[in-house]
């Protein structure tokens, strides 16, 4: 019996585990790829010889971060569309075999300077489409595999893993870095070559196929729509010219612009193409229409904490208890292990009364309950009690925990057979558009508060040790996303900014003091604490819009084939 011919019921019951363990493998290597790459980029870039803090290398330490975003968000639809039309099994074997073949390729990297970052970008690119693959089609994978009864459970512990990944990929990207940046990608390598063979080997076509033309119109035009829109948000944190950021850049404004108009078009074009890569008729579906806003809510106000909590501690927090400034990406993985611990005990949980009571008061629960930590967060000193800080974070785990897996359940659950991969491509798309979005918005809200503190805080602070005044004031002016991403990057800010030849000319005892561990963290603290109540806000904001997004889906909803429900 082929493969595509097993009905469901038809299966031995150990089936579904497969198809967990195996989607949980894949979801596990792509987002511990993801953070493990973002910890690791100083040794990255030592590598390849390029300073990242160097302006004219800006662009390319964007392209690092943002890159793999950009693609995923662009690819997950289409790729969920085509895998209704052709196999989702097919799609996310060869979304495994991608990623493990681009991994090799990242690890062999072989020039230096920016043609080196050029090849890492372009391989991080071709390792986002295999990611695009495995995302959008391993939620559906499990669908078609699991009941509806059992589908929230099954969701939970694929989404731990994914979380579970990235947070893992912080403490794992510090230690292989200190070994080899090299090490980061080749990690992959034995989970990819096993995932793969193990995915071409046990899953089975178990999903409905309607095979239909491909609307490259529809896709095309999404793609560059979101594409453009996105590529203008991420040089909108960029400096442009005395600016601080790049947000009244002609290229900016052209860009967003531009993807907008796009965007608008290609829902026209959705509304009449015959078999449209969008389906926008599933929006007529309450509960998939909630959801996925609720997601996309939820992705804005989250997307950008990792990077917060992430320059809160190695900026300030570590340095001030005694931590140097390289030891710092290690240490920030491991002191935000509870928010993992959080999301690991919330997930399956909440992810099993789902199964039972529905996604509503869960889903919407945890984003009541993530807005609360939000407001916690903000109420912390810039030099805070850890233990309080702990707390605060595991907090959120059980938050975001509480809200993942029965939004995704309810989404997944609410749409035909027939339509599960695009569905789950949309709702992947949500959310990865929403990661970026975040980025971006949380770079410049947090700018726009340091702006508004720092100049006259560090003038105070240099001229008081001795550094010209003419020099101090030039300083005290650089844009912010500079230190931020000197202090995100493991650097001493003050000791890259100032150089070794304006450190010369200073007395020991005034150099010395500038680039000390508490220096440029107490120097920061005040106006990071203002910048960061700007940021918490707007989060705050975005969760409790989620909340009521996800109270308005209605109560536990299945679709049934004959249009009972």
């Amino acid at each position: 019996m082929k493969a595509q011919d097993i009905a469901p019921q038809e299966l031995p019951s150990s089936y579904k585990w497969i198809a967990l363990s195996n989607t949980t493998l894949g979801m596990l290597m792509a987002t511990l790829n993801g953070s493990s790459v973002l910890i690791a980029l100083p040794a990255i870039f030592r590598g390849i010889q390029l300073n990242p803090l160097d302006t004219a290398n800006f662009s390319y330490l964007l392209w690092m971060l943002m890159g793999y975003l950009l693609v995923t968000a662009v690819l997950v639809v289409t790729v969920g569309r085509i895998g209704d039309m052709y196999g989702r099994v097919k799609m996310y074997n060869l979304g495994f075999a991608i990623f493990t073949v681009s991994s090799i390729a990242l690890s062999l990297t072989w020039s230096t300077g920016a043609a080196g970052a050029l090849e890492l970008i372009g391989f991080r690119m071709v390792q986002a489409v295999g990611g695009a693959l495995l995302m959008a089609n391993s939620a559906a994978i499990l669908t078609d595999a699991f009941p509806a009864n059992e589908r929230g459970m099954a969701m939970g512990v694929n989404q731990i893993a994914g979380l579970a990944g990235s947070f893992i990929g912080l403490i794992l990207g510090g230690l292989l870095a200190a070994v080899n940046w090299r090490w980061v990608f080749l990690i992959n390598v034995p989970v990819g070559i096993f995932g793969t063979i193990w995915a071409y080997a046990k899953l089975l076509e178990l999903g409905e196929r309607h095979p239909e033309r491909i609307d490259w119109i529809g896709n095309i035009t999404f793609a560059a729509g979101l594409t453009a829109v996105l590529v203008g948000i991420t040089y909108g944190i960029k400096p442009y010219g005395t600016s601080m950021m790049g947000w009244g850049s002609p290229f900016v404004l052209w860009m967003i612009g531009v993807g907008i108009a796009l965007l608008v078009v290609f829902i026209l074009i959705e509304r009449v193409v015959k078999q449209p890569m969008f389906n926008l008729q599933l929006f007529s579906i309450r509960a998939f229409t909630a959801g996925n806003l609720a997601g996309l809510l939820s992705a804005i106000g989250r997307g950008g904490l990792q990077f917060m909590l992430i320059i809160w501690l190695q900026g300030i927090w570590l340095p001030i208890h005694g931590y140097s400034f390289a030891q710092t990406p290690l240490w920030a993985g491991i002191y935000m292990v509870p928010l993992t611990i959080g999301f690991i005990i919330a997930g399956p949980i909440s992810g099993f009364l789902a199964d039972r009571y529905g996604a509503r008061p869960f889903a919407t629960g945890g984003m009541v309950l993530a807005a609360a930590t939000f407001g916690l967060l903000m109420m912390l000193p810039a030099d805070f009690a850890y233990p309080v800080f702990a707390a605060v974070l595991f907090l959120n785990g059980i938050a975001f925990g509480l809200f993942s897996a029965p939004n995704t359940t309810g989404i997944m659950n609410s749409v035909p057979a027939r339509n599960r991969g695009a569905a789950s491509g949309m709702r992947a798309t949500f959310q990865n558009t929403g990661m970026p979005l975040s980025i971006g918005v949380f770079f410049s809200l947090m700018i726009v508060g340091l702006s508004q503190t720092v100049p006259k805080t560090m003038f105070t602070g240099l001229t008081s040790h001795g550094v010209p005044a003419a020099l101090a004031a030039q300083l005290s002016h650089v844009p912010p996303v500079a230190y931020l991403f000197a202090a995100f990057l493991g650097y001493n800010p003050l000791g890259t900014l100032l150089g070794k030849q304006v450190l010369g000319s200073l007395s020991p005892a005034n150099a010395h003091a500038l680039v000390s561990r508490a220096f440029f963290p107490h120097l920061i603290s005040v106006p990071f604490q203002h910048g960061l109540v700007v940021v918490l806000t707007f989060s705050v904001v975005m969760c409790l819009v989620a909340a009521l997004a996800s109270w308005l889906r209605g109560g536990r909803y299945v679709y049934e084939e004959h249009g009972k429900a």
